[in-house]
């Protein structure tokens, strides 16, 4: 009992929870850190968006067991590896849309509305869009974007429209470190074909790329914290300090992606760099004391 409990906690995936932590970038940035009832609904969202993600990961082992075999790392999940069957993997998927469907009435419909198009565009993803050059990139990338939207429509604030144009060049440099953390990986691992579109790309396509969404980043992310709205809301320009924690980010996951070149994963890529979570940590409490100290 005690080991079906642990592969089914493996086959939804929590480790990967840690990406719907964007959800709470309105709530930093809209002045509602310390309101316990925005907290409260955002934490509510954030629960709800890990059903749904755990529910497509799922979704997406069942679709993808037979390559999974044939990886040296996805061939371990619990449904390639024959740790859970087809029965199992089932069961879990009806019992998180049980939970999913008790939590709709606490959320607001607009929520709803980011979260199915999240799942759609996923679904559509997992049946064969992932096949499609750069269209599979940019389905990676929308997640990140509509878990932020998300996190707008659940606490029912306005956020600049400078920061959700930083958020999809966050997404897009992102998802194109995953793909480019694959395709290094393809090529220094023995051989297996899990992901075909990889033969479409080649790492001087995805350097630029990459580079095109650091500097929107980072330009986006300047501009943001000099435009008059955002220096009208917080009542100072000091924010415009913080691009320094967000440029010294960019530089150094660029460095720690290309030092270690064969991991595919950008969230374990960031958390298991000690700088990088200074780093994080300085930029989030600096924002948070020019944010509010000046209300």
């Amino acid at each position: 009992m005690k080991k079906n409990i642990i592969n089914a906690f493996k086959i939804i995936r929590p480790s990967q929870w840690l990406k719907n932590a964007f959800l709470f970038a309105p709530l930093i940035f809209a002045k509602h850190l310390f309101d316990l009832p925005y907290i409260w609904r955002e934490m509510l969202a954030f629960i709800g968006f890990c059903l749904v993600s755990s529910t497509l990961y799922v979704v997406n082992d069942i679709l993808d067991r037979e390559a999974d075999k044939l990886h040296p790392i996805k061939r371990n999940r619990p449904l390639a590896s024959g740790a859970i069957g087809m029965p199992e993997a089932f069961i879990i998927i009806v019992i998180l849309l049980v939970f999913i469907v008790c939590m709709v009435p606490h959320l607001n419909l607009h929520f709803w509305y980011m979260v199915a198009l999240y799942g759609l565009l996923n679904l559509a993803y997992s049946f064969g869009l992932k096949r499609v050059v750069l269209v599979d990139v940019f389905i990676i990338a929308a997640g990140f974007m509509l878990r932020v939207l998300a996190g707008v429509f659940a606490i029912e604030v306005e956020i600049s429209s400078w920061l959700i144009l930083c958020t999809l060049f966050v997404s897009v440099f992102l998802a194109v470190s995953k793909r480019r953390g694959e395709l290094m990986f393809n090529s220094t691992s023995e051989s297996f074909d899990t992901r075909p579109v990889l033969k479409q790309y080649n790492l001087a396509f995805m350097d630029q790329i990459m580079t095109v969404a650091a500097s929107g980043m980072a330009i986006s992310y300047a501009l943001y914290t000099v435009a008059d709205r955002t220096v009208k809301t917080f009542k100072t320009e000091n924010l415009i300090f913080t691009t320094v924690f967000v440029l010294f980010g960019i530089f150094r996951y660029i460095f720690i992606m290309r030092d270690r070149k064969t991991d595919d994963n950008p969230m374990h890529l960031l958390l298991s760099d000690a700088p990088t979570i200074v780093n994080i940590m300085v930029w989030f409490l600096a924002c948070v004391v020019i944010i509010y100290s000046h209300n």
